[in-house]
């Protein structure tokens, strides 16, 4: 940091800086003038009376710290210290105002200009050498009002950002705490989170090295428009990560049925609810997903939706019951012999992935006749008719 408090100067240099004290107001009015040029101080994110009233007390401040060596040291509590706060509480307030970086950079920087032209125009020709020796000293004190205000600006900045975050925290949790979610926990959750209620969402959920996989998307944004966010919820060692679809054509993102998945999310093992309407549907979707994460197979490589695993889910939920599909099929087939199971089961796998025996033949490079043989042998084993939907159902389920 450098100091505001400077070695003592010829009279003239103290009756310089005197005259700028009392011309505080016309340096606030070349100060609005001028900061107008900058757009996100020209749209009135900050109030014109608080910014005529912030510049004035900036240059009283900014003043005082260029007032010759025995005047500050007598009102020392009004010099340094006094700039450093202001600086300190103007960064905060500024950041609050939603002013970005560049904006209070530029902004600051006037003080300087502003400043050097005023005593320009106060001083004669031959105060010139005295304006070259102090032209550093002016710049000092500017200098360092931008870097604390810069540094509280930041810092600022920080904690409203760490405030933001708690707060979606807090509301997301809420959000998933409920099987039934009230109006109002919907409306405040919709508020903090910044998105419509009633908006269409995406859910997915998984555990374990996957779900780390899901946070490190998330903590990425996983969307190439910076507006397009998406929530992560931890609890139960499961990770959720949910978003709402405002924009679905989007560019970067890669489709997935009438809906979309973040580009990040695509090759991730977890289960995907996709498309369920507004906020009010998330308690049931991320129960959903959590159930289709458990169904995950080392052989899948991407999120896994309900339309291509509800035979897994049925499979699951019937042995759940005590019922045991599987069981009853193997039983069926087990008086085949030789390579006449492989042979049934390869038939009827593509039969049911086709639905259609002219396209099964094709693919087996059988003739139709043969084919048909096969189903019907498959039949007499199993009593299992595949041209019944209901019994064709039973078998997908087993095989899930």
């Amino acid at each position: 940091m450098h100091n505001f408090e400077i070695p003592g100067d010829s009279p003239r240099w103290g009756e310089l800086v005197e005259r700028l004290h009392g011309r505080l107001d016309e340096l606030a009015e070349l100060f609005m003038e001028r900061v107008q040029e900058i757009p996100e101080y020209a749209d009135n994110r900050v109030s014109v009376p608080e910014l005529r009233e912030t510049a004035r007390e900036t240059f009283r401040r900014l003043v005082d710290g260029l007032r010759d060596h025995e005047l500050q040291r007598s009102s020392r509590s009004g010099g340094h210290d006094s700039l450093v706060r202001y600086s300190s509480e103007l960064g905060a307030k500024r950041a609050r105002a939603g002013i970005s970086p560049d904006a209070l950079i530029s902004a600051v920087r006037l003080d300087f200009s502003i400043l050097w032209a005023d005593l320009l125009h106060l001083s004669k020709p031959e105060d010139a050498v005295l304006l070259t020796s102090h032209v550093d000293q002016v710049w000092r004190v500017v200098d360092e009002f931008a870097t604390q205000t810069h540094s509280s600006y930041s810092a600022e900045r920080v904690r409203m950002a760490q405030e933001e975050s708690n707060i979606r925290r807090e509301f997301i949790a809420r959000l998933f705490s409920k099987s039934e979610l009230s109006q109002d926990t919907i409306s405040q959750a919709s508020a903090a989170l910044v998105t419509d209620p009633e908006a269409t969402f995406s859910i997915v959920a998984a555990s374990g090295e996957a779900a780390s996989r899901l946070r490190t998307v998330a903590a990425q944004g996983g969307w190439p428009q910076p507006s397009q966010r998406l929530f992560v919820h931890e609890f139960g060692g499961s990770t959720y990560v949910f978003w709402a679809l405002n924009r679905p054509h989007s560019t970067g993102l890669k489709p997935g049925g009438p809906h979309y998945l973040p580009a990040g999310i695509a090759g991730i093992p977890c289960g995907y609810v996709e498309g369920f309407s507004g906020l009010r549907g998330l308690p049931s979707a991320a129960r959903t997903a959590e159930r289709l994460a458990l169904l995950l197979r080392p052989a899948d490589r991407g999120p896994l939706t309900a339309a291509a695993a509800w035979a897994r889910l049925a499979k699951q939920q019937l042995q759940d019951a005590g019922l045991d599909l599987w069981a009853d099929l193997e039983s069926a087939l087990a008086e085949c012999r030789g390579g006449e199971r492989e042979r049934l089961e390869e038939t009827v796998r593509h039969f049911l992935s086709t639905g259609n025996i002219t396209t099964t033949a094709q693919e087996l490079f059988c003739h139709r006749n043969t084919i048909l043989n096969r189903l019907n042998r498959f039949q007499e084993l199993t009593g299992i008719d595949l041209t019944v939907p209901a019994q064709a159902a039973r078998l997908v389920v087993a095989w899930a």
